[in-house]
């Protein structure tokens, strides 16, 4: 029997900016009303452009803010936690009083064992903790708060690979609803089993999660291009361009995809596991010719700890490198290596005379609220110098998946994801042959990282790229320089999974080593024992456990990856909608197993370690 939803939203409409973002009261006045019903187990992927609503949507479910029409009823004693992208830590002078300042405030030692687990100092300073310390705080809040529904806005902005794993771990566990907003695809594909889609006003719902929602979005349009075949050459233009513009950058971005990969095996050729980690071609005079950085021998230490052990780099124009690692790792410090904003302590760092480069980070809120767009873009006039072309400002905006009608329009009303895409329209203007993108996917809707994608391929020249966006790195670098925090850089060609993989590498290798045979069938899994026997001897069943599961966690690995290969059909979701959610969920039940057995196997390993 079908559970009663914990929460509904029935004919929503809401006012904002004098007109209807949501279900206006007549027909024409405003977009349709809301409707929504969130079961308990829920989890619910809310996807929508930068401006669309969505985090809107989330304070009229949490009750913060109120609708203008329409109910909103809650099972009695549901407790909702909103988990919000910028938090106000204000008031506060520890993390540890913000933790325990929520409406439902938690018990001190459910912060304490949650914050103990993502590693964060509760006792800190408020003021002068990292958006990454913040972050962390206000998970631990949120989470020690037991919530029947979580809505989570952004929840992996500003947390290193680490913490997103843990948090990823957490919610797969969690029994709860929750409905996230996230530009993380893999997060995304990994954890939702349903999708809200936003868009224009319309909230859509579909029973299929995040690895579903592309399809389905390219589906729906293609319905409405149809439709507007009927309405004349003018009223297409006006209300289609841009998804007809997301569609086809969808499948342009399929024959980059293609190129990276060329441009990987290439990069892959020239790199060398020696000491000094160097990249080399067979003719290295002709690879020194074409070098933009080129570094040489160099380490950076603080305080006696080493933060970049000696290595060599030689970067080409045209390389677009990913560096990676937790917070802490030394990627802040490698990138200003790189860029000679800082000095190594040995070693030299060499630039190529023509090398001219823009940086873009987090500096959104430098924007002057009271500037126009056209300020911003053009300087308050109507055309935009975009790397030595002229351009209209608005036909750029349209570059940048704006509506032209908003360049008179004043930054301090647009969103924190409008403001960041504005910041990357000025930006990738500029003249340049590098580019330096600190955490560039902050606060980006899916269709501007899309966009982003893009512009980066086409880009003439290089790119060095800070990034925890896994999905991101996967579909933009050659090379990756991974961090593990002990100093020593990875060179890698690829992206975040080609790291992870050469990361597992040494233990699948031991692993495989202790397997009997590759055929072999993994017994149940069974969880470690409380007392457990000593550390050098194993029950039958340990033994039997550790000798097998490698093989096992071959086997689903190979399974995930044939499911996602089959998945990557565009049509298949329109073709076949059942065996598209049969194998979703396959590759989902493979993912929980093989996480299982990982973990099952590490504790095993550790005891036979002693």
């Amino acid at each position: 029997m079908a559970q009663p939803p914990i929460l509904s939203l029935e004919g929503l409409g809401l006012q904002q900016g004098g007109r209807w973002l949501f279900g206006g009261p007549k027909p024409g006045e405003g977009a349709e009303p809301i409707d929504l019903h969130i079961l308990p187990g829920d989890r619910l992927a809310l996807i929508g452009r930068n401006g669309a609503g969505k985090t809107t949507l989330l304070r009229l479910i949490e009750d913060r803010i109120d609708a203008d029409r329409g109910t909103r009823r809650v099972k009695p004693n549901t407790r909702i936690v909103f988990l919000e992208q910028e938090p106000d830590f204000s008031s506060y002078d520890r993390l540890m009083d913000f933790a325990l300042g929520g409406v439902n405030a938690p018990a001190t030692h459910e912060v304490e064992a949650i914050a103990g687990q993502l590693g964060i100092d509760m006792e800190r300073e408020a003021a002068t903790a990292s958006g990454g310390e913040k972050r962390r705080a206000a998970i631990a809040r949120a989470l020690a708060q037991d919530p029947d529904l979580l809505l989570l806005d952004e929840p992996t902005n500003h947390l290193d690979l680490g913490a997103i794993d843990w948090l990823e771990d957490w919610l797969t566990r969690y029994k709860g609803a929750f409905i996230t907003i996230s530009h993380d695809r893999t997060f995304l594909k990994r954890l939702t089993r349903a999708t809200l889609w936003l868009d224009r006003g319309t909230l859509r719902r579909k029973e299929v999660g995040f690895g579903g929602y592309e399809a389905w979005e390219e589906q729906v349009y293609a319905e409405e291009a149809r439709a507007a075949e009927k309405l004349d050459a003018k009223l297409k233009l006006e209300a289609h361009w841009l998804e007809r513009g997301v569609t086809a950058r969808r499948k342009r971005n399929q024959g980059r995809l293609e190129k990276l990969h060329q441009m990987r095996a290439a990069r892959a050729a020239m790199i060398s596991d020696s000491s000094a980690a160097k990249l080399k071609l067979a003719n290295d005079e002709d690879f020194k010719s074409k070098s933009v950085i080129v570094a040489e021998g160099i380490s950076k230490s603080y305080d006696g700890r080493a933060i970049i052990k000696p290595f060599t780099l030689r970067i080409q124009n045209g390389d677009r490198i990913g560096i990676v690692g937790a917070n802490g790792a030394g990627k802040t410090t490698l990138l200003k290596l790189l860029t000679r904003e800082i000095e190594p302590d040995t070693g030299t760092i060499t630039h190529a005379r023509t090398l001219s480069g823009v940086m873009i980070d987090q500096q959104r809120k430098l924007l002057e609220p009271g500037a126009s767009v056209r300020d911003i873009l053009a300087e308050g006039g109507d055309w935009i110098d975009v790397r030595g072309q002229r351009k209209h400002v608005q036909a750029y905006l349209k570059d940048f998946l704006f509506d032209p009608k908003i360049v008179d329009t004043k930054v301090g009303i647009l969103s924190g994801g409008e403001r960041s895409r504005l910041l990357l329209a000025r930006e990738f203007a500029r003249t340049a042959n590098l580019l330096v993108l600190d955490e560039p996917t902050n606060d980006l809707d899916l269709e501007t990282l899309d966009l982003l994608q893009e512009v980066i391929a086409d880009f003439d020249g290089t790119v060095l790229i800070v990034s925890h966006d896994r999905d991101f790195l996967d579909k933009t670098v050659t090379v990756t320089l991974g961090l593990d925090g002990s100093g020593k850089v990875d060179i890698v060609a690829g992206g975040y999974a080609d790291w992870e993989a050469k990361r597992r590498a040494p233990i699948a290798a031991k692993a495989k080593a202790n397997a009997p045979t590759a055929q072999a069938t993994a017994a149940p899994l069974s969880p470690p024992s409380q007392s457990g026997p000593k550390a050098d001897k194993l029950s039958y069943k340990d033994q039997r456990d550790y000798e097998l599961l490698p093989a096992r966690i071959e086997e689903l690995e190979a399974a995930i990856t044939k499911g996602e290969a089959i998945l990557a059909d565009p049509d298949l979701f329109t073709k076949d909608p059942q065996r598209f959610a049969t194998i979703s969920k396959g590759i989902a039940n493979a993912r929980s197993e093989k996480d299982e057995a990982e973990e099952r196997w590490r504790d095993l390993a550790e005891r036979v370690e002693g």
